[in-house]
């Protein structure tokens, strides 16, 4: 049949049984994979600390801002070299270029970046700068443009990291031999959920996936061939990108993240589900808290979508923000941002969110925990030697 009438065909949320062609070798990895299938590339000999954890978001519009506070708690928290990857419209470049220049040394040399311009190799431009949000859809096209770097952390512009990303970028190292990303669910409670009530195409599990904060292992992305409903054989992510949006685009509301959910429907094996306190919404207390992860261990990344870091709907979100954009770099971290955020957290307890503080200060604390117990570990030491 042509390819006009495989993409017509009925929408079926059956799992097709296609066979899956064998993953081809792919000499352009980089150095940071893990639990790597036989054929894939070594990890460098550099030492483990020394490696760079990659991290790519995408901005346009008026996500300046956002972007840079993101970036902000990234450094902030983390211990090992950071690489940024950061993909923004051109007007935006010499703005993002200046505000980083303006850090102060001791944080830009923990980490280095690189701007790229906004690009889709497959398909019409156009059509996917517009899905769902300005530029989102950027995100599908990492493993094609990041051709040299193996592995890598996405994330939207409206994250705050409040923990190192070193623990998320651990995650790396339990992915079994098949699977090649990593997300949260959608949500937690199935009857209440986006999808299972109201999505027409086929999604992951019971509740799909949100992709605001998306581990990728890109040199298995890039070698992999993905089952589809398509055509019999597996298709190559690059390949399959675009059928796959002409496709399913009348029935999607969420843009790439849909795409992403079909994608992982057809190919559950290539999937490892992270537990929500690394990708923490205002869902996931607006309506009671329902994320058990972050009442036991505190949220490790915190998602404010729907804008809630920029209104007055989420108080909670919007603090934990504000705190994090107005704390000086080089000042204290007891005093400049954990004592005001426990203030504005007292203003915040007549909400639903607000009235589990804990569970937005636990992994803070314990990040400034480390931080103080580090620098005392290193002024003790000098003054032993001498």
């Amino acid at each position: 049949p042509s390819a006009a009438a495989r993409l017509a065909a009925p929408l079926d949320r059956r799992q097709p049984r296609l066979s899956r062609s064998p993953p081809r070798r792919n000499p352009a990895g980089g150095r940071l994979a893990s639990a790597r299938k036989p054929g894939e590339q070594k990890h460098s000999k550099e030492p483990t600390s020394l490696q760079c954890m990659h991290l790519a978001v995408v901005a346009c519009g008026d996500r300046l801002e956002e972007t840079l506070i993101m970036l902000k708690s990234a450094v902030l928290f983390s211990n090992r070299r950071l690489c940024f990857h950061i993909f923004a419209e051109d007007s935006l470049k010499p703005e993002f270029e200046k505000k980083l220049k303006e850090w102060p040394s001791s944080y830009t040399k923990k980490f280095e970046y690189n701007i790229y311009p906004i690009t889709f190799s497959v398909g019409n431009a156009q059509e996917w700068k517009k899905l769902f949000k300005p530029c989102a859809a950027q995100r599908l096209f990492l493993p094609v443009i990041l051709k040299d770097v193996d592995s890598l952390l996405y994330v939207d512009t409206d994250v705050l990291f409040l923990r190192p990303i070193d623990d998320i970028w651990h995650i790396l190292t339990e992915f079994n031999s098949t699977q090649l990303a990593a997300m949260a669910p959608e949500h937690e409670i199935p009857k209440i959920g986006w999808y299972s009530r109201f999505a027409r195409h086929p999604y992951y599990g019971t509740t799909g996936v949100n992709s605001g904060v998306m581990l990728m292992n890109l040199t298995r992305i890039r070698s992999t061939q993905f089952k589809n409903n398509m055509i019999p054989s597996g298709l190559t992510w690059e390949e399959m990108l675009y059928p796959l949006y002409q496709k399913y685009k009348n029935y999607i509301t969420w843009g790439d993240q849909d795409l992403l959910n079909i994608i992982f429907y057809f190919n559950p094996e290539c999937l490892y589900v992270f537990p929500c306190q690394w990708n923490y919404r205002p869902d996931h207390c607006m309506y009671g808290s329902n994320c058990k992860g972050a009442e036991e261990e505190g949220v490790s990344i915190l998602h404010g979508n729907r804008g809630v870091y920029h209104d007055d709907k989420q108080p909670t979100f919007k603090a934990l923000y504000e705190v994090i954009r107005d704390f000086p770099f080089e000042d204290n971290l007891f005093q400049s941002l954990y004592y005001p955020l426990q203030s504005k957290f007292l203003d915040t307890v007549h909400t639903l969110c607000g009235r589990i503080p804990q569970v937005f200060l636990k992994q803070i604390e314990k990040t400034m925990k480390k931080v103080y117990e580090n620098r005392v570990i290193v002024y003790l030491g000098a003054n032993h030697r001498y």
